[in-house]
């Protein structure tokens, strides 16, 4: 290759990702994101691979933000016809006085209830909520075409459910 296409290659690249140069703002994640995701559970001998909703909803709050998310799961009932239920949970981070850090405002003593941070790298906000013997994380991922979730939650050391969408913004 010429040192003539080597330039136009280089240029091409760096504007294909300019974002993976520094972390993302907490703004790009405000607004409402829609979409779906498949979760992989070694926990169920009927209900290994199951089909999610995904709703999540970011927005500015004092000193930092409020996140909430709907998960529609369906891994109960019949597998011909499984049971769709709705799982909510809101969380509010305020600044931990370190840039892209957060702390949930409901943070305790995480042998007295669950503890909870939010931090931004590249442009991945990813959500730890840490209970006693249970770790889960939330991993969301801005990209060209929205956002991607990846899940993991972990008991005792163990995986024991993990799942990976994609969603839109549906609104600001």
């Amino acid at each position: 290759m010429t040192f003539r296409r080597v330039i136009p290659l280089f240029v091409a690249l760096l504007l294909a990702f300019p974002a993976m140069a520094k972390d993302a703002s907490i703004n790009a994640f405000f607004g409402q994101w829609r979409g779906n995701a498949l979760s992989e559970s070694d926990g169920s001998v009927y209900f290994q691979v199951t089909a999610r909703d995904l709703d999540v909803q970011v927005a500015g709050a004092d000193n930092g933000f409020t996140i909430t998310w709907n998960t529609i799961q369906r891994q109960k009932g019949s597998t011909a016809d499984p049971t769709a239920v709705n799982k909510s949970t809101t969380k509010a981070f305020v600044s931990a006085g370190r840039p892209n850090l957060w702390r949930a405002t409901d943070t305790v003593d995480p042998m007295q209830g669950v503890y909870a941070w939010a931090n931004i790298r590249n442009n991945t906000l990813t959500i730890g909520d840490d209970g006693a013997f249970e770790l889960q994380i939330y991993e969301r991922t801005l990209t060209g075409e929205g956002m991607t979730l990846r899940f993991a939650r972990h008991r005792d050391g163990e995986q024991v459910r993990t799942a990976k969408g994609r969603m839109v913004k549906i609104a600001r």
